[in-house]
């Protein structure tokens, strides 16, 4: 009965997620979900160093209009004129030689460039555009040539550090130095150890409060892509880093940073009861679903930009680097901890996202890839930005957990009929096996069952009463047929909330 019920609810998906023109007599004017989105979020492309292989890095803006870009192949860029319609950016080659920048920050006229060996810093003296001082910044870790030994930087943060997440070896185990592990750079260059359990990162950066959250992969001890908070002293899942808290070579810096060796996980479990009985394990903040939201998150950027970029001030922005697309995350604290909700925001990026920017007039870059994965995109790098153009799209706004349910906010006042029909609701619910081996399908399917719909008195929120709520499952929603008070549909209408804690109150 569950799977059919499972089925039915997929059904529902497939046809909320097409266009509502596909309804229309003429098929010529159906437009595809990337048209209709660019009704609210323009893509612009930007044109790139002619002849260079420009597969994604990093970004960092160095001014209003200005905008470094490091590449895979080791370059650092610097585009001046990157606004406009149909911006032809004047290109500058700051660096070359460089191993693989995944990350970039800027202060007091330094660039800092996050290297898989080290952190380097890079000045232009004398105004040319080309680095004139480059100097190791902290080398703090170890690399031995294998393909996947990423790492992942950060911006500063409010204390002046920045945040490493530096994959696995392999991605499958810990061959060097704080490999699995989050670190902290500090203003002096000091590697601080800050949390084990990492595997494959894709990017990493802060919400609005300040807090550390960076992407991990479907992989071992993964069942599925999520957005994960670095909280120091903790464990973010994968055990094969925890070697390091044994090792003469780091023990006494990660004694010195107060870390606490973990439990060895046991492989088939769960990992909702594998945190009751390691306190270190830190429960995803948010699933992005395999296959339904992507396959290789990446880029993380929080809206600061008070309402610039729209409706979804201080929300997460998370690249996507299969499916070539941006996702959208809203988050909350439940007894001191993240949880919340990724929705579906924009598709059509010319490659797979990987990094990504805010610049302070609102915009958002995205900075593609296909290398080694591919990507829906098609294309083996881009440059791309997305404008809002002012128009709101109807959204789920947020979805917030409460003890019987959850309660939802609308970019756009409701349809109360539509709104209160408990038809115009579907839900399942399942979580992932947590396990040594690669991935997980989705397993413990339930079917809640949403008893109630109640719409608030201003017509912007719907209070959902739901029997069957699972603490540490994911809750898939549809809103199949809830409209706008003009008769819109959602331009998106799933949403999922990953439940680590039903709230008390």
């Amino acid at each position: 009965m569950v799977k059919n019920i499972v089925s039915i609810s997929r059904v529902l998906t497939l046809c909320t997620l097409l266009p509502v023109a596909v309804l229309a007599a003429d098929p010529s004017k159906v437009r595809s979900n990337a048209e209709q989105e660019g009704d609210y979020y323009r893509m612009v492309t930007l044109s790139t160093p002619p002849g260079v292989q420009f597969e994604s890095g990093a970004l960092q803006f160095i001014g209003p209009d200005t905008l470094a870009c490091s590449t895979r192949t080791g370059d650092i860029w610097i585009g001046k004129g990157v606004k406009g319609n149909s911006p032809q950016p004047k290109w500058t080659l700051f660096e070359s030689g460089l191993h693989e920048v995944l990350g970039l920050a800027w202060r007091d006229g330094w660039l800092y460039a996050v290297q898989r060996g080290e952190v380097t810093r890079l000045k232009d003296i004398n105004g040319d555009g080309r680095a004139d001082v480059v100097e190791t910044f902290c080398d703090g870790w170890s690399i031995n040539g294998d393909y996947h030994e990423y790492v992942f930087g950060s911006k500063f943060d409010r204390e002046g550090n920045m945040w490493l997440a530096l994959t696995l070896t392999g991605s499958f185990s810990s061959q060097d130095p704080y490999r699995g592990w989050a670190v902290r750079v500090s203003p002096k260059g000091k590697l601080i150890p800050t949390a084990s359990g990492v595997r494959s990162a894709g990017g990493i950066g802060f919400n609005a409060a300040g807090d550390c959250f960076y992407t991990d992969n479907q992989g071992p001890w993964n069942g599925a892509c999520k957005l994960q908070w670095l909280k120091p002293g903790s464990f973010a899942g994968h055990p094969d880093g925890m070697r390091w808290f044994d090792e003469p070579e780091t023990t006494n810096a990660i004694a010195s940073a107060g870390l606490k060796k973990p439990a060895q996980p046991k492989s088939g479990s769960r990992m909702y009861e594998e945190a009751k009985r390691i306190p270190e394990l830190m429960l995803p903040a948010v699933y992005f679903p395999y296959g339904k939201m992507g396959q290789s998150a990446s880029g993380v950027a929080c809206d600061l930009n008070q309402g610039r970029f729209g409706p979804f001030k201080e929300q997460i922005f998370v690249g996507e680097q299969t499916h070539s697309t941006v996702m959208r995350v809203f988050l909350e604290k439940v007894d001191g901890k993240y949880q919340g909700a990724c929705f579906p925001f924009r598709q059509g990026f010319d490659s797979g996202v990987l990094a990504l920017e805010f610049a302070k007039d609102g915009s958002l870059f995205a900075f593609g890839t296909d290398r080694g994965w591919g990507s829906r995109g098609g294309k083996p790098f881009s440059l791309q930005r997305l404008d809002w153009t002012g128009k709101i799209p109807f959204e789920i706004h947020e979805m917030k957990a409460r003890p019987d349910g959850f309660e939802l906010s609308f970019t756009k006042p409701l349809d109360d009929v539509s709104a209160a029909k408990l038809e115009s609701y579907a839900m399942e619910s399942y979580i992932y096996i947590y396990q040594s081996s690669y991935g997980s399908p989705e397993v413990d399917q339930s079917t809640p069952h949403v008893k109630e719909a109640r719409v608030s008195k201003d017509h912007t929120k719907v209070r959902l009463v739901v029997e069957g709520l699972v603490e540490g499952h994911i809750h898939e929603l549809h809103l199949a047929g809830v409209r706008s008070v003009s008769g819109e549909p959602l331009l998106h209408d799933a949403a999922y909330y990953t439940l680590n804690k039903i709230p008390a109150k």
